[in-house]
């Protein structure tokens, strides 16, 4: 237990130590499933059925919510950006990766959230959300949203492929 916080790249759960952990998408997942469960439950069984399938969802979502943010673990979609951002043809030659760092993480972040949307379908949403970031000032969102969509379109498609299909 004593190097649990050496390593902050191996997304440590912070009670346990454990690598891995991605408490947004497990809770984000736990909360749908638990809405949906109780749901079906409550027309199912009524108040007791609703009480066992919120329960039921909360733990299907939760694994759910963790497997999708698992997709995007952090660490790894920042280094590949980090590398291959430059192959881009939205980026300028003076741009510097700290540019469209925020862009990137919106991105992959976003598709844990909607993994079963396409980003055409969020794009309204996604340049409303962005635009109340403090990134925004910064960085338009017709610049951001390229970004942005690179990582989306690289998570939803489970490889390493740009938006044109062709593999880094």
């Amino acid at each position: 237990m004593a190097d649990k916080y050496e390593n902050p790249d191996a997304n440590r759960d912070p009670l346990t130590g454990t690598p891995g952990a991605h408490p947004v998408g497990v809770g984000t997942g736990a909360l749908g499933g638990a809405a949906a469960g109780a749901g079906i439950g409550s027309v199912v069984g009524g108040p007791i059925g609703g009480l066992v399938g919120g329960a039921v969802g909360a733990v299907a979502g939760g694994l759910a919510g963790k497997e999708a943010a698992e997709a995007a673990n952090p660490t790894v979609e920042d280094a590949f950006w980090r590398e291959n951002f430059k192959t881009r043809p939205y980026v300028l030659v003076v741009d510097t990766y700290e540019v469209y760092q925020p862009a990137y993480r919106f991105g992959w972040e976003s598709w844990v959230n909607y993994p079963d949307r396409t980003f055409d379908e969020m794009e309204p949403e996604l340049e409303r959300i962005w635009e109340t970031t403090p990134y925004a000032a910064d960085l338009a969102w017709e610049k951001a949203r390229q970004a942005s969509r690179d990582a989306w379109i690289r998570l939803d498609r489970g490889t390493p492929v740009d938006i044109d299909g062709n593999q880094f």
